[in-house]
């Protein structure tokens, strides 16, 4: 088995550190000199491996929407029945390893960071869009031409009880904020209110 290289094991230190400093902080007002403090290594491995704070920050975003979307993969392959892989999105979409509060100050910022960074925009809107393409092709043989719009609610309801998890100042609740992305699931599927 080859063996793996420093530069890996480095760069991943650093995107963990990364993620932690920010939870800390709870903002972007970190520097490379903490992160690296944080990993374990000198600022300077740091800008060699990645070049800049917002290099480092993206990073970060990449690692953390690769292990949500490994989430709503493996959530997706033990369910059958369209409406059982739209509650595993749901579930998936709050599940323990995104619902910890240093991965929510980091998913707050990255909003933030999305409106003034190109990259940043697009890899939201990635997030976005693969979201939007979930839920709309488990929607779609449930609801027809209603799911279009039934995703892009779901979508905004998830993303939107994220968020206000994450401003929260107690500890985040993905038990009740699933549940309330559920009751939707249920009034959409139903076709009226409950």
């Amino acid at each position: 088995m080859p063996k793996l290289g420093m530069e890996p094991i480095r760069r991943a230190a650093l995107v963990k550190a990364t993620i932690d400093e920010i939870g800390a902080v709870g903002n972007l007002d970190v520097t490379v000199s903490n992160i690296a403090k944080r990993a374990g290594m000198s600022s300077a491995l740091a800008h060699h491996y990645f070049g800049g704070k917002d290099q480092i920050f993206l990073a970060a975003m990449r690692h953390t929407l690769g292990i949500y979307a490994s989430e709503v993969r493996t959530a997706l392959e033990q369910s059958s029945g369209h409406r059982a892989r739209l509650e595993a999105i749901i579930h998936a979409s709050f599940g323990s390893t995104n619902f910890q509060p240093a991965v929510i100050a980091a998913w707050l910022n990255f909003y933030v960071l999305a409106q003034t960074s190109p990259e940043a925009h697009r890899l939201l809107r990635i997030y976005q869009r693969r979201l939007r393409s979930n839920l709309m092709h488990d929607l779609r043989p449930l609801i027809g031409t209603a799911a279009k719009g039934a995703a892009e609610r779901l979508a905004g309801l998830i993303d939107g009880l994220y968020l206000r998890q994450g401003l929260a100042r107690n500890a985040p609740d993905d038990t009740d904020a699933a549940a309330q992305v559920l009751a939707l699931l249920r009034m959409e599927l139903e076709g009226r209110p409950q």
